[in-house]
């Protein structure tokens, strides 16, 4: 069943919303509370609200398993080569730390106002954990859907 004009709209409106506020979670997940896992469901939570204003035959064609399957997989991997590049320091070492290269600007002393480049490969990990819980909680929404029968 298909919601009303004005539920669609709505919809179409926060969508956008949702995602940058998901995606802002997880790119400040390092310096605040928060992270890939709660950034993840907050973007799922935006898949769920296009999935309910929309019918189930619209859903089926934008939403497909094997692409959410596939972004799960992007992430676990992403994950897993992150965490094993520590080279033979040890798994899950912050090598990329006090690099001065992609987040590896040195933290300041004093009062650190929250800098996005000071995180070294947590911000890279958040990502990772981030697509890998949208991939998964997207299949979950996708799978509950398959079982909603159109009502006429």
């Amino acid at each position: 069943m298909k919601m009303s004009k004005i539920v669609r709209t709505q919809a179409n409106f926060l969508y956008p919303f949702i995602l940058i506020f998901g995606f802002y979670i997880i790119a400040h997940g390092h310096l605040t509370p928060g992270g890939g896992f709660q950034g993840g469901a907050v973007i799922a939570t935006g898949i769920a609200l296009i999935a309910v204003a929309y019918k189930y035959n619209d859903i089926k064609k934008w939403l497909k398993k094997t692409r959410l399957t596939a972004t799960e997989g992007i992430g676990l991997l992403a994950f897993i080569i992150t965490a094993i590049c520590g080279f033979g320091t040890s798994f899950f070492y912050n090598w990329l730390a006090n690099s001065g290269l992609l987040f590896g600007d040195r933290v300041p002393y004093g009062i650190n106002p929250g800098y996005l480049n000071t995180g070294g490969v947590l911000p890279i990990m958040n990502l990772a954990v981030g697509i890998e819980v949208l991939g998964g909680l997207g299949v979950i929404i996708v799978y509950m859907l398959s079982y909603v029968k159109e009502v006429k």
